[in-house]
Parts: structure tokens; sequence; C-alpha cells
């Protein structure tokens, strides 16, 4: 029987967790249990890998602004090597536990309008958490904007929304082929299309709307969220707060969702499902198959 496909976001912060030092063992231990969930999906699956890079670019970027002798390399470009440096962990990994299938991770580049609302006022949150002292001194000297992200405050840059993946053919080719294709890492490498040629773009894509983007294109099975939170919550922090097991995006509707965390997962979410996806499963990385057998996470479905 043909195997299902699900589309897997794997969040930036599952591979560089908030408070860790933002260093090369740090990330490639957090790579190797993440490596070992994803394996254990693709057994039943046929997985399309998406990571997020927000710790990632957002230290590429602290790290340029350091060598004074040139000037900071853009977002774009910045995007495109968290592409490489962890597609290859992620690939050395997966391949590791999968000798027998064919791993390949796709620089991608996703287009976006030049003219998007996301430009004028950054959401996206990139980088290490700081002290809202430390913050507030970090966007005076750079020029940052900076917004609170739980307890502490991180840098933010726009995150306009995907129009079209460039690479999309040869994605579609290699998932014919059954590979485990990793790919739209960070959300994809943002660029524009005018005059027929593509030039990067100053932002970066939220990887989880990139990828329902992703598995709308490729009419997924299933879309599956993996981050650091177990399910999605009402009243997330308080006394009160409540996992939803299964629901729906009427149900979702009612809800606010913070916009530096949860809120774009469940965008993401309810657009993949508004779109004809049939699945959507939230949850933390251990319980990624769990998650998909709706036994654990929370399972958004269509009315």
């Amino acid at each position: 029987m043909t195997k299902q496909t699900v589309v897997v976001a794997l969040g930036g912060n599952a591979l560089l967790r908030r408070g860790e030092p933002l260093e090369a063992d740090t990330q490639r231990k957090n790579i190797a249990k993440a490596a070992q969930t994803i394996a254990e999906i693709a057994k039943e699956f046929n997985v399309v890998l998406v990571h997020g890079n927000g710790p990632q670019v957002g230290l590429l970027a602290l790290q340029g602004l350091e060598y004074k002798k040139v000037a900071p390399y853009p977002l774009d470009v910045l995007g495109s090597e968290t592409q490489g440096m962890i597609g290859y962990m992620l690939m050395q990994e997966l391949k590791n536990l999968l000798p027998e299938r064919d791993v390949s991770c796709m620089l991608t580049q996703m287009t976006v309008d030049p003219n998007d609302p996301a430009f004028a006022d950054p959401t996206k949150p990139i980088g290490p958490v700081y002290e809202e002292a430390e913050a507030r001194e970090m966007a005076e000297k750079y020029n940052w904007t900076v917004k609170p992200d739980g307890q502490y405050f991180r840098r933010v840059v726009p995150s306009p929304l995907p129009t079209g993946i460039v690479e999309s053919d040869a994605i579609t080719t290699l998932i014919k082929q059954e590979h485990l294709v990793i790919c739209t890492g960070g959300g994809g490498i943002p660029v524009k299309k005018e005059n027929g040629k593509l030039t990067g773009v100053e932002a970066v894509i939220d990887k989880d709307m990139s990828a329902a983007y992703l598995a709308q294109q490729l009419h997924a099975d299933a879309l599956l969220i993996l981050t650091d939170a177990d399910a999605v919550y009402l009243d997330w922090g308080k006394p009160t707060q409540k996992a939803l097991r299964s629901t729906t995006p009427r149900e979702l509707a009612q809800y606010a969702f913070d916009a530096g965390s949860m809120g774009p997962k469940i965008d993401a979410s309810c657009e993949f499902i508004n779109k004809g996806g049939k699945l959507v499963g939230i949850g933390s990385l251990e319980d990624g198959l769990a998650i998909l057998k709706g036994e654990a996470g929370t399972n958004i479905i269509a009315e």
C-alpha cells in the first residue's frame, strides 16, 4: 500500500532551545533527538521535512555585526546559510538512522509579495532571548525592532506570506522517487520576482505558513507541526489553562493566540484545512507519531 505523505514542520526552537547556548554541539545533540522522531514517522509515512531557523538566522546576523570590515549580509543570504547548516545536520543524522533511505536536502527559494503589509509590522522573532534592558540597548545600537517573547525580549523582522515555491517541481520529483526530502528550511529563502528575475528580500518567512503552503501544493495527507509545547492550550500559562485535543478552524477562530508563538501555527493550520487539507497535528517533538495517530497533542480537522 502506498504510504501517505506528511509535511513535518520542525521548530527552530526545538533545535536550539530557549536559554541554551547557541553552539554547534548543542544543536547537533538536539538534532540527533529530533531525527529519531522523524525517522520513526518516516517508517510509516512519506516525510517532507521543513525546519525553522529563528535562533540560527539571528545568531548569524549577530556574528556578522561583529566583523566590521564588511557590510552585514542580508537576511535572505543568512536564511540560505541556515538551510545549508541545519539541513546538513538533519540529513546526516537521518541517513545514519535510515541507511536504506534516500535523504535529500533542497535549497529552496520562496516568493513573497514585496507589498505584503508584514514589512510594515515586523513580528517574526529571531536570534537569542534578552532581558528587556539589554534588548532595548541592542535595538538602539543596531536599529532593530524588539518585542516581548514570553518573559524575555527578542529581535523581530518582517514575515511576509509565501506566494510560490521556486523549486516546486524538483521537490515533487524527489518525493515521487521516495526520498525523505528536507526543503523550504526556515520558511524558504525569501525572494521577489520582478521583470522575470528573482532577487532576495530582507525578511524571514514563517516556517509553519510555508509548511502549510507546501502541504497544499503537494496535496499532502497531513501537516504535523512539532514545537516546544505538547498541545494547543487555551489560557496558556494560567491556572485555567486547558489543552485542546481535537478541534476545528471554526472553533479556533473564537480564540486569540500569541502572535509570537502559537498564533502563526494556528493560522497555518487553519489555512491548510480550509484549502482542503484533512489533518493537522500540533504538539511536542517527542510525541510526533502519536500526534498523527490522535493519541497526543492537538488534532485539527475539517468540519
